[in-house]
């Protein structure tokens, strides 16, 4: 067996592992290994389906040292006068570019491509070519870097938590793009993000409402995306989070902070007959809301237990099928549900979330942290992660995430000069705007509410059980 010595070892080469690792080339002279079981970096993006795109704006997306598009704005489409957003496509290709001009000529980033970490994050660090079967062994003098547990389920590879017969036209949704005959009607299987995009790329390829049937067992709250825009449309955005901050620090529960959160059009649902019982961080457009509102045939029976070709059968009750109707899975979980974990721990990095989200802005800002600071009780104290997000209360962490990620670490001034500079944080480049009073009025009231904000979201929080 092989054996290899490095600094760090990053396990996976997702939009996580490539953020932290050029982060973290740009703030030390460490040497790093990274290993990924996929044949070129990029993760679940190289599995999506074709028609996926980012929720956030390219802008912000990637890693930090080398752009994502054009920084433009779409003049067309859904998206119209909002930033521009990268196709799954763009984005395997981009951090093929990463790998292949940023990390690999540094010198110092060796990378291993269809190979299976065979550790538990502890111990021996032992990978496996799947080409050869030839087993290497990795002596890290720093820590090894878990980026699997922001791993995410998605359709194409996930094995549905339910039966279905073999004579049912069952299909994961990116084989909507391959259909050569049209069927009687869709059947969308899911309540997420997946779920609503299927839909959505139907209505836009001449679908007519009444021929989608969506199953959804939760109905989810949802983020407008003008309320996450950076660059040139940031004074809205921080407009947004101030008013959000607001409400944050004076809602008198969970259910009291959505009706108001409603209200300032910060959050929406498809239908205001039902109460959301999910949140999952999904950002849509208002054209893509309302063409998902244009659906009327709505299935609220609970999880499907089994497809047949005469029926499906749900929690709460079974509803009819024909043979003729595709039946879309768009049921994978997306990001795994699973609580916060300490980041930094003796050997080890656990990558995930700090401000709800965006996980490019906080992996890279977790190597930034690891670079520059020596002590791990600081560098806990400097990144707290965020829970994977799920359930309604979960908005009231992702906004505490961002109060402390983006508000308390600003006093900081290495902190502070790295989130005003990096591309990665949807709000940098603030220093631009010193005369814009939009931009200073709203970053006053964030900083005279944080506090009371941060306060409150920890009793509702409380309240909520969480």
């Amino acid at each position: 067996m092989n054996t290899i010595d490095t600094d760090y070892l990053v396990v996976g080469a997702g939009a996580a592992g490539m953020a932290f690792t050029d982060a973290l080339l740009s703030h030390c002279d460490a040497d790093v290994v990274m290993v990924d079981r996929r044949h070129a970096p990029g993760g679940h993006w190289h599995d999506a389906y074709p028609f996926v795109r980012l929720h956030q704006p390219s802008a912000t997306y990637g890693v930090d040292s080398r752009p994502l598009g054009n920084d433009a704005i779409d003049t067309h489409g859904s998206d119209a006068g909002l930033y521009e957003r990268a196709s799954g496509a763009e984005i395997c290709g981009y951090f093929r570019k990463v790998l292949d001009e940023v990390l690999l000529p540094s010198g110092r980033v060796r990378y291993h491509g269809l190979c299976d970490y065979l550790g538990d994050f502890s111990g021996e660090h032992v990978f496996r070519s799947r080409l050869t079967g030839e087993r290497t062994c990795v002596r890290v003098r720093r820590r090894v870097v878990d980026t699997t547990y922001l791993e995410v389920s998605v359709p194409a590879t996930h094995t549905p938590g339910f039966a279905f017969d073999a004579d049912v036209r069952f299909m994961p949704v990116g084989d909507l793009a391959t259909l050569e005959e049209a069927p009687s009607g869709y059947t969308i299987l899911g309540g997420g993000k997946t779920a609503m995009d299927a839909c959505y790329w139907l209505l836009q390829n001449g679908v007519q409402p009444d021929r989608i049937r969506w199953i959804r067992p939760r109905d989810s709250w949802v983020l407008p995306r003008t309320c996450f825009q950076p660059l040139g449309l940031v004074g809205g955005t921080l407009e947004v989070f101030a008013q959000a901050v607001e409400i944050l620090a004076e809602a008198a529960s969970i259910d009291s902070l959505y009706q108001q959160l409603e209200a300032a059009g910060l959050v929406r649902r498809f239908d205001r007959s039902v109460t959301p019982t999910m949140f999952r961080g999904a950002i849509l457009s208002a054209a893509e809301c309302e063409a998902l509102e244009s659906i009327e045939q709505v299935v609220r029976l609970g999880r499907i237990r089994r497809l047949s070709s005469k029926r499906i059968e749900l929690e709460h009750g079974d509803i009819p099928n024909d043979p003729r109707q595709v039946c879309v899975d768009c049921s994978a979980s997306g990001f795994l549900a699973r609580p916060a974990r300490t980041i930094y721990e003796p050997g080890r990095i656990t990558l995930q979330g700090l401000v709800g989200g965006f996980t490019c802005f906080s992996s890279a800002t977790i190597a930034v942290v690891e670079a520059t600071r020596a002590d791990d009780v600081e560098k806990n104290r400097l990144c707290v992660a965020t829970p994977t997000l799920n359930e309604p209360s979960d908005w009231v962490r992702a906004y505490r995430g961002m109060l402390h990620t983006n508000v308390a670490n600003a006093a900081d001034p290495a902190m502070a000069d790295w989130l005003e500079s990096t591309r990665l944080n949807i709000t940098s480049g603030l220093a631009r705007y010193a005369d814009d009073t939009q931009v200073q009025r709203a970053l006053g009231r964030v900083a005279e509410l944080a506090e009371s904000a941060a306060r409150n979201a920890d009793r509702l929080l409380a309240q909520a059980g969480n």
